[in-house]
């Protein structure tokens, strides 16, 4: 049974060298395939899924310029880009193949060759296809996200002073490629600050590499981020990368960095330092090119303080830092929110034109918002989903405006109680997670899971 799932393609003039190659190549590879006339190539690619082309370098007989292996390596590569070809040739005209090599070709093997180093020259270039492969799919998911940001940004929208001066600070900073720190209690747009950033930078076309560093084990940081090779560790059936191999020349977003323990800290500093990581099990270092964006809701200054976070570290990432404003600091643009969600909603769910009439508008606009404008959209997606009407008044949306905090309210259920009751502790402690946990007597672990549950 062949040891590699790969699909080659041998392409000499030489039966011989056709019958010799296939013999040994077949028991390695999945599929091998041969074709005596080069013209046949452009149609064998697509149909059997080529991988790997063994390329001879002269056809004709009495040719020996290579001209002849040149044209057709030009023309499987406009066929396929990220295709891998080796280059065959005699030992006299390893020059042509060195001009191969330079465009395009990965490799050239000998001929006659020693079937060790035809196969590990075949592996090289075989895994030198899939990287090519992945770059290819990041940078399509990443066009395909960039399309999406500017209609994800139109949500990160408002009128007020406090926003104005955040949209100014982000058209300043994004094109400078500064690191940048965003503070912001949850919910109130971080991420989307991170790729507006982005998006409006010399690295757009680049990667955008989210990691939300709250929810990374410390055993997988260093692979998560790194990267590792294969064998490093029990799982590791391959070689991968991690997060800034991922982000170089584009632009790595670190989210919930406050959550990092002082031992991570300092392997975080070591590479930002020194702008090169090594993959966990790997010897040498790779350089990065990275800008860097990090977030977090925790008061690190307070860290710094308490010796809890790394002054270092801190000054490191934050040469430029954004503060977001909670909502309840810009009330004027609740409107705006609502508006933006209903629209957003009406076509989601097939209603047509739903609006928010004034009683509605005047008990959200007194709301405090202690989920900021992740709980805005979601109480509009409820007043949306089980609104009967096109016009949503009041108790279609499932909060309790400050003003009527005292008056009777009807039974609530245990979840409506715990998630009030960690609302208020969120709220009460500026969305410090630490101190909210103790005071709500439960683990940082068990209240980062009920934030999800509940969408705070």
């Amino acid at each position: 049974m062949p040891k590699h799932k790969a699909n080659i393609l041998i392409a000499d003039d030489d039966a011989d060298v056709l019958h010799t190659a296939k013999m040994f190549l077949k028991q390695e590879f999945s599929g091998v395939k041969t074709c005596q006339n080069p013209e046949d190539i452009s149609d064998i690619i697509p149909e059997e899924n080529i991988d790997v082309v063994l390329l001879d370098m002269n056809y004709k007989k009495g040719d020996h310029d290579g001209s002849e292996g040149i044209f057709w390596l030009e023309n499987i590569l406009k066929l396929d880009p990220a295709l891998s070809v080796v280059m065959m040739t005699a030992y006299g005209e390893i020059d042509i193949a060195v001009d191969a090599i330079k465009k395009g070709a990965v490799e050239f093997v000998l001929k006659p060759w020693n079937n060790e180093k035809l196969l590990a020259t075949i592996l090289s270039a075989l895994q030198l296809r899939k990287s090519k492969l992945e770059v290819e799919k990041l940078k399509g998911t990443q066009q395909h996200l960039a399309a999406g940001i500017n209609k994800s940004f139109a949500s990160f929208i408002g009128r007020s002073p406090v926003m104005k001066r955040v949209f100014e600070l982000i058209d300043k900073v994004a094109v400078t490629g500064a690191d940048v720190l965003i503070l912001g209690e949850n919910g109130t747009g971080k991420e989307l600050v991170a790729r507006a950033l982005h998006n409006k930078s010399l690295r757009k076309d680049q990667a955008f590499i989210k990691v939300d560093l709250g929810a990374i084990s410390e055993s997988l940081f260093e692979s998560e981020l790194f990267g590792h090779v294969k064998g490093a560790f029990t799982d590791a059936k391959e070689d991968r990368p991690g997060s800034f191999e991922l982000a170089s020349e584009g632009t790595l977003f670190l989210d919930e960095i406050g959550n990092l323990s002082k031992a991570l800290q300092v392997k975080l500093l070591t590479v930002l330092q020194n702008r090169e990581v090594k993959r966990v099990g790997a010897n040498a270092y790779k350089p990065i090119n990275i800008r860097l964006i990090s977030a977090t809701n925790m008061p690190v200054y307070d860290m710094v303080a308490h010796k809890t976070f790394r002054q270092d570290l801190l000054y490191r990432i934050n040469t430029v830092e954004i503060q977001i404003p909670p909502l309840r600091d810009r009330k004027e643009d609740i409107p705006l929110l609502i508006d933006y969600f209903l629209q957003v909603y009406s076509k989601k769910y097939k209603k047509d034109n739903i609006k928010a009439n004034k009683s509605a508008l005047r008990k959200l606009q007194h709301y405090p918002w202690p989920g900021n404008v992740r709980e805005l959209q979601h109480a509009v997606e409820r007043a949306v989903i089980l609104g009967e009407d096109s016009q949503l008044s009041d108790t279609d949306f499932l909060v309790t405006p400050a003003h009527d905090s005292k008056k009777p309210s009807k039974p609530v259920t245990l979840d409506e109680m715990e998630e009030k009751t960690i609302r208020e502790a969120m709220n009460h402690h500026s969305g410090n997670m630490s101190r909210a946990a103790r005071e709500l007597g439960i683990t940082r672990a068990t209240l980062y899971r009920k934030l999800e549950k509940y969408g705070i």
